[in-house]
């Protein structure tokens, strides 16, 4: 009934091959939640990392790791302890208590979770996790970007995690794929970069999202913008503007994004389109769509285009695009001028200025015989509204602009500044003194839609008290 699996050097461990799992001959050991604070890694003895190597390895040869994924999280995890624990008598290593545990803990999520990554993804105040082969894992918190002690063994395990990570989601990647963007089951997003293209080792970047999701009250707690502020942009969101979100990489986005769409009416039907998931909108009626990479053939790619342009013919009342970066931004400026008013994206650019520059250059690019003049009437008729996010030198994240597109005058667009963020220095501890105010615009050119949805002395009310508390 028994057969036997030998590893060099060690004791035989008996594997049970008629069922899924190894018989338990002793009280498995309690497997503690992964620990929220970081613990010391980078600077293991040799002699830890090559124990958890050989224990590792003879772990597999040990237990039919497939099986695993058929069980319950709890009873996998309690069936690798209780075989690592095996392992570690059969070859008489003397442990502590406390030793046995924290390997035991480390192989469990090397071979069912995200190995060292376990305790930082347990983690709730980490928005980004930044990994760069085996060097000491980085991670920002609260704006600024800290050095923890924890590092993979070496890059064949680092790559073992991120193969781990995009498989589940459908995606590989690998020498002849190297790049890979993917998501985690939280929705998380993953970029991958290997070998060859990066050459000290696979580069790993995880930028997380609060389990949960910010409000625009929670922005004005946080100083991101004011509460007169986030008052019109509510209203905005409500009343169908066509809004681009505009920002640098790590400014908030996304989360702007979900901020403004909760306002939403629930019976309309939205659509939103992303390279990796990770917008999570809270109305009922929402169909999300992500795009597919090419396979190992080289075919089978669905890009960002095809997903917006498939949404035409979806019924959508809303489209809402994740990030524009190419071509498509003329099927969603298409969109937003043929009838999907309330549309909205999101695109990296420094100021609103520059976003409407950006998306005349991501049509231009695309390919498209346009004159600029007819680009830039298109963008200036379709988007009515930009949201300037930015992430500040000291590590806050501000609203520093709400402007509205009025259109062009000859070849140059007209925007008006309804909301400012002006910055006047940094204090003693290096935080940016700023303040919110508004331009004093008595009636934006989005009046007439704040009428129709009935919002207009709501608008009045948000904008006097706004010109009030900047004067």
């Amino acid at each position: 009934m028994f057969g036997k699996r030998q590893t060099p050097g060690a004791t035989p461990v008996l594997v049970d091959q008629s069922v899924k799992t190894l018989p338990v001959r002793r009280p498995a050991p309690v497997i503690a939640k992964p620990r929220q604070k970081v613990r010391a890694k980078a600077n293991e003895p040799d002699t830890y990392l090559e124990l958890k190597k050989s224990v590792f390895a003879a772990l597999i040869e040990a237990i039919d790791v497939s099986n695993l994924s058929e069980m319950e999280p709890v009873d996998s995890r309690r069936e690798v302890a209780s075989v690592t624990a095996d392992i570690l008598t059969a070859r008489k290593t003397v442990l502590s208590n406390k030793e046995q545990d924290e390997l035991v803990e480390d192989i469990c999520n090397d071979v069912l979770g995200y190995g060292p990554l376990e305790p930082l993804l347990a983690r709730d105040d980490i928005a980004d996790i930044m990994v760069n082969g085996t060097k000491p894992i980085f991670i920002e918190v609260g704006g600024r970007v800290q050095e923890t002690d924890i590092r993979f063994r070496d890059n064949a395990q680092l790559l073992n995690i991120c193969q781990r990570i995009v498989s589940k989601v459908g995606r590989r990647v690998d020498e002849s794929s190297p790049i890979c963007d993917a998501r985690l089951p939280d929705g998380s997003r993953v970029n991958v970069i290997a070998p060859p293209l990066a050459i000290d080792g696979p580069t790993l970047t995880i930028r997380r999202f609060k389990k949960d999701k910010l409000t625009l009250d929670q922005l004005v707690q946080f100083g991101a913008i004011t509460h007169e502020g986030a008052e019109i942009l509510k209203i905005i969101g409500r009343i169908r503007c066509n809004v681009i979100v505009s920002g640098g990489t790590g400014s908030g986005k996304t989360t702007l994004l979900n901020c403004l769409t909760a306002f939403v009416d629930p019976q309309e039907r939205m659509i939103t389109c992303e390279d990796s998931a990770e917008l999570h909108l809270q109305q009922p009626h929402v169909v999300r769509l992500e795009t597919r990479p090419p396979n190992i053939e080289g075919v089978g790619e669905i890009t960002m285009r095809d997903l917006v342009r498939n949404c035409l013919r979806m019924r959508p009342e809303r489209i809402i695009v994740g990030e524009v970066r190419g071509p498509e931004a003329f099927d969603l400026l298409q969109a937003m001028n043929t009838g999907h008013d309330g549309s909205m994206g999101t695109l990296h650019a420094n100021s609103p200025r520059e976003a409407l520059s950006r998306i005349e250059s991501m049509i231009t690019m695309g390919g498209f015989s346009l004159p600029a003049k007819t680009i830039r009437e298109m963008a200036t008729s379709s988007v009515d509204v930009i949201v300037q996010a930015a992430r500040l030198r000291d590590g806050s994240r501000r609203i520093t602009h709400i402007t509205e597109v009025l259109g062009l005058e000859g070849e140059v667009p007209i925007t008006q500044d309804i909301f400012v963020y002006d910055m006047f220095g940094e204090d003693a501890d290096g935080r940016i003194i700023g303040k919110h105010r508004s331009t004093g615009i008595g009636k934006p050119a989005f009046w007439d839609k704040a009428r129709y949805y009935g919002e207009e002395s709501r608008l009045a009310r948000a904008l006097e008290a706004a010109a009030g508390a900047s004067a």
